[in-house]
């Protein structure tokens, strides 16, 4: 172990595959399903022809999507490409891999001249060209959509139309960048703006409840590239981390955003495995983190904050605790993130949180010194003579994570280095105890809305985080 921590998770069985330009196939993972949007109407069969589609559930949604997807692109071409959209000329395919019947599809084929077949586990856009007269066509496995549907709830089909479709955007106005990972983000986006419109109310047969978007985040999880792929692979999409981030920056700022900051020189968290990483399995042990990297580490990125503001900082006390905490000013606390105003000290509970969140399945090194780091934050922003125990602060100490999180990733830390898949554990931590009153007790947030909020320390710093940078 060098003086540089290796912090990151172990590889989980997740596979990304696809063609050059889109695609996703994955290996699934349990979750928790949420109930269907009450969407505003259906459209029926004749209306928007899918071919190789039946009458169940999963078609219909399907449909309904990518009804309202040509609606919006209608609606946002002109001002975002100053073009009109033209539509799919290669049609829509439903395919369920365990009844195939050949007959039903144009030649025995799908899009760009394949079988079937070529579908299962997946869904993709294949790109118009004079080689293959089924081109500017989306296709996607019906079967697999289901099993995304019944472990990530209902909206998780319309997020891979939305995903697909930005595909066909990006083959009407070119692709970013030659590079996967940038064309895939970019389709994120892209499906982030729609999703956005849908949330607003606009869609005429779909819509999204602001808890769904928890569960839009959790379903990414199942779609981000296997832990220790290389940003510059042929078929990158990202981590969990850089997907959700693309698509949270097209929920918020629109597609003019998707169009302008998908660039060649975007920031990705996503990286290869190192050999220390190789021979480590990247985790620290977790009584080297909590005793050793998270008091330096955290006190070395307020040192440097509290410089850029002129004042001097003073590191607190972290004071762990098994499922009783240290009386603060006469009381004891119920929670089992705590900062004490009283004695200045940060605590956490080890049996009830640091420990299991260490050794879950999507947790880790990383998972806990994101949950630590919040409370610490709060006793910065004390110093600082700022409040500390309402919302306003919650939101602060969530995005001075993601700051912490930016300052060593880019390598101003001579304490810690960020492993692949260590920032992802920051996203699973923040979806999956938003809900939790002992962790986040004053939030009153969302998981969406504590990582959109993350996400803006990581790309913007202390600047974004309302303690005076």
């Amino acid at each position: 172990m060098s003086a540089s921590s290796r912090l990151a998770a172990a590889v989980v069985g997740s596979v990304l595959g696809t063609s050059a330009l889109s695609g996703c196939a994955v290996t699934l993972i349990e979750g928790t399903a949420s109930p269907a949007p009450g969407a505003g109407g259906v459209v029926a069969v004749e209306e928007f022809p899918i071919i190789g589609a039946g009458d169940g559930e999963i078609d219909q949604l399907a449909r309904n999507a990518l009804a309202d997807l040509n609606t919006y692109w209608a609606e946002q071409f002109p001002s975002v490409f100053g073009q009109d959209f033209t539509p799919l000329t290669g049609g829509y395919y439903s395919v369920d891999p365990n009844d195939i019947d050949p007959g039903q599809y144009p030649n025995g084929q799908i899009g760009c001249g394949e079988p079937p077949e070529a579908v299962t586990q997946n869904a993709f856009y294949c790109s118009p060209s004079g080689e293959y007269p089924n081109g500017d066509a989306i296709q996607y496995d019906r079967d697999f959509l289901a099993e995304l549907a019944s472990g990530y709830g209902r909206f998780i089909p319309a997020l891979v139309m939305a995903h697909e479709f930005g595909h066909a955007v990006q083959g009407r106005v070119g692709y970013p960048v030659p590079a996967s990972i940038v064309i895939e983000t970019q389709a994120d986006c892209f499906a982030g703006a729609w999703t956005a419109w849908v949330a607003d109310g606009n869609a005429p047969h779909n819509s999204i409840r602001p808890a769904e978007l928890d569960d839009v985040l959790r379903g990414y999880l199942l779609l981000r590239d296997p832990v220790g792929t290389g940003v510059g692979e042929a078929e990158a999409h990202g981590s969990y981390f850089d997907r959700v981030s693309a698509f949270q920056e097209g929920f918020d700022d629109g597609p003019t955003a998707c169009r302008d900051q998908f660039t060649a020189d975007r920031p990705f968290t996503q990286r290869g495995f190192s050999d220390a990483d190789l021979l480590t399995g990247g985790d620290a042990p977790y009584g080297q983190t909590v005793g050793t990297f998270a008091p330096q580490g955290l006190s070395e990125f307020w040192t440097s904050v509290f410089d850029q503001l002129g004042e001097t900082f003073q590191p607190p006390q972290l004071e762990p605790f098994d499922r009783r905490a240290p009386t603060c000013g006469g009381q004891a606390p119920d929670t089992d993130l705590v900062y004490c105003a009283a004695d200045g000290a940060v605590g956490f509970d080890e049996d009830e949180l640091t420990q299991p969140l260490y050794e879950a399945e999507e947790g880790g090194d990383y998972a806990v010194l994101t949950a630590i780091s919040i409370p610490y934050a709060l006793a910065a922003r004390d110093q600082l003579g700022l409040s500390t125990d309402d919302q306003a602060a919650v939101r602060s100490a969530v995005c001075l994570t993601g700051a912490f999180t930016a300052f060593v990733l880019n390598g101003s830390s001579q304490v810690l280095s960020i492993s692949p898949g260590d920032v992802d554990e920051s996203v699973s931590f923040l979806l999956e105890y938003s809900d939790d009153p002992e962790a986040f007790a004053e939030a009153d947030m969302t998981g969406f809305q504590l990582v959109d909020v993350f996400r803006s320390g990581v790309f913007q710093g202390p600047a974004a985080c309302d303690v005076g940078v």
